[in-house]
């Protein structure tokens, strides 16, 4: 394997443990590595905030998160791309009249991530951070990544098929889809990342579980799967490590990097 620049991690059944916390032993490997030169990066479907909140101390090179619709390097932002505030009112509006008016929404902005939760997933998930309240009524924000829970699989592809153009994903672990703009991808923050960091695609290890993954995985020098990652992304990885419970990360890291 021919030694990367990069080390890209996804973060939910990737570098985070179930809890959704970084292992001291994980912690320890990736100081190691920023010690030996790699940049560090983040690449997840989570809003900037919740991302930050999850990694308390550690402190990532690069940080793509809303699925690539926001891109950090050295704290820099260096792309986003937003949906206007029309665009946010009106596609929440469609949702509600396609999955009912008491569907369950969350949306990122530059600075924030508001829900609309029946519950307040602070009191089942610390790592959701200072996400904040709202009916969306009369909401006024540009959105950089809109999500929807969606139990019926029907009225999940009606959705998916009205708003065909722009970038949709489902979660593997719940009723959840993710909507960006059209071609906002991990993979196109990726090449923009590439192309700040003078680094060469090839140049970079990728770690991941999910669908979300799985062009990340592909388009890297090396796509590493976690153990308990959906089959799909097992299916194009370069190569298995241990789930994320067992610090697969780490581990990999350990036997191969460092």
């Amino acid at each position: 394997m021919r030694k990367p620049k990069i080390l890209l991690f996804d973060l939910d059944g990737t570098l985070l443990r179930n809890d959704k916390t970084l292992s001291e032993y994980t912690l320890g490997i990736l100081s190691k590595c920023k010690e030996c030169g790699y940049l560090i990066g983040i690449s997840t479907s989570r809003s900037e905030q919740n991302c930050l909140g999850c990694l308390g101390e550690m402190k990532p090179d690069i940080l793509i998160s809303s699925g690539g619709a926001l891109v950090r390097v050295n704290e820099k932002i260096i792309c986003s791309a937003t949906f206007s505030v029309i665009e946010t009112k009106g596609f929440i509006e469609s949702v509600r009249k396609i999955c009912g008016m008491d569907c369950e929404i969350t949306v990122d902005t530059l600075d924030a991530h508001y829900w609309n939760y029946k519950i307040d997933p602070k009191e089942q998930d610390k790592s959701w951070g200072n996400s904040t309240y709202t009916d969306f009524r009369d909401f006024k924000y540009e959105a950089l990544k809109i999500c929807v829970e969606v139990p019926n699989p029907n009225l999940a592809q009606k959705l998916c098929e009205q708003f065909s153009e722009l970038d949709s994903q489902r979660f593997s672990d719940g009723d959840w889809y993710k909507f960006t703009k059209g071609g906002i991808t991990k993979e196109k923050a990726i090449l923009a990342v590439c192309e700040t960091c003078h680094v060469d695609v090839s140049k970079i290890v990728a770690f991941g579980d999910d669908y979300a993954d799985i062009g990340m995985l592909k388009m890297c020098g090396v796509g590493v799967a976690m153990g308990n990652a959906i089959q799909e992304v097992k299916d194009i990885a370069d190569d298995i490590t241990f789930s994320n419970e067992e610090d697969g990360v780490a581990a990999w890291l350990e036997k191969w990097i460092i």
